[in-house]
């Protein structure tokens, strides 16, 4: 019996919530491994327009609260509020790009000087972000809280732990299998997305073979926009929105997309999963799980715990650091700049 406790809460505080926050990843990490791979430089912005589109998810999805349109009430308001939100997020990028980048692009500017670009637009939209919504926490979700509740896990099966899965965490990790189902989709299948895969291996034959390059460069954009509003819409429904912290997850973001391979779809997906399960590991108290496990004489005194939940970015930092010192290309050996 103890056993199963100390799997049960295995699952309730690393198992459940590191699928969740890796999925959550691997979205943002997809949306900046594609600017990489088909864009060429690494955009520093991605958190903010994350930020930007989940900004307007909200404000619809308050809209839409105030003159009672909902989803019944069991899942949150805010998934019909997402399409106008990826549609905002899609406008914002293409107006930076059509006014900011393709200048840059145009005059085939070293990667490096688009990176500096970036960090400025970076500054700005977190600045429109703040100035709109406010840089405090903002709570849009409602509808049912949870799948299973760790009350009602406890009286089915008897066991002391209780396991709670929210209903923002299942819908984060179904959104997630049909969002990557559906890129790789149009990526392999679809005409454009083929053009997109040739203009990234080899631009210049790309170019030969009359693939248009600014066609190319607005659907990247756009489905960045999507990837990166779905992902900061998960991520702000399943904890809470606050512009300073999609700031933040820029570096677990960048460490994902490096870990697997930076320019590399599928490596930005195993590199979501690997930072998210390492952060939740490592800033995880273990003391509870050992009590179940280990004899009572030597039941821990301490929490066990090696990093404080105020460093978790540090993990990100620290995976990073240490993948671009051994294998700079990443697991999945994706672009070396």
């Amino acid at each position: 019996m103890d056993f199963l406790n100390a799997i049960v809460a295995i699952s309730n505080y690393i198992l459940v919530p590191g699928i969740a926050y890796g999925s959550q990843l691997a979205l943002g990490a997809l949306g900046a491994t594609l600017v990489y791979g088909i864009l060429r430089f690494s955009n520093f912005a991605h958190g903010d327009t994350m930020a930007f589109g989940t900004m307007v998810t909200i404000l619809v999805t308050w809209w839409m609260q105030s003159v009672g349109i909902s989803l019944g009430g069991v899942l949150p308001t805010a998934l019909l509020a997402l399409p106008f939100g990826i549609l905002g997020c899609m406008a914002l990028v293409l107006f930076t790009d059509r006014f900011v980048y393709r200048f840059y692009r145009r005059q085939k500017a070293k990667p490096v000087i688009l990176v500096i670009v970036s960090m400025g637009v970076m500054f700005i939209m977190n600045g429109v972000v703040r100035f709109i919504i406010g840089p405090n926490d903002q709570r849009f979700a409602d509808g049912e809280r949870f799948i299973i509740s760790a009350r009602d896990f406890k009286a089915m099966t008897g066991l002391r732990e209780g396991l709670a899965i929210k209903t923002t965490q299942g819908i984060t990790v179904i959104t997630a299998v049909i969002v990557v189902v559906l890129l790789f989709w149009f990526l392999n299948r679809t005409r454009t997305g083929k053009s997109m895969r040739a203009y990234s291996d080899n631009e210049d034959l790309a170019l030969l073979s009359g693939i248009n390059p600014e066609r190319v460069v607005m659907y990247t954009w756009l489905i960045v926009a999507a990837l990166a509003t779905v992902a900061g819409t998960l991520y702000g429904l399943d904890k809470t929105f606050k512009p300073f912290t999609y700031f933040q997850l820029l570096l677990p973001i960048f460490a994902a997309a490096i870990v697997g391979g930076l320019g590399n779809p599928l490596g930005a997906i195993a590199g979501g999963y690997i930072i998210a399960f390492s952060e939740v590991t490592i800033t995880y108290a273990w003391k509870k799980v050992l009590k179940y496990l280990m004899p009572e004489s030597l039941e821990p005194s301490s929490l066990v715990q090696l990093l404080s939940t105020d460093y978790k970015f540090a993990v990100s930092f620290a995976i990073l650091l240490i993948v671009l010192l051994f294998r700079p290309t990443g697991l999945f050996a994706g672009k070396a700049s």
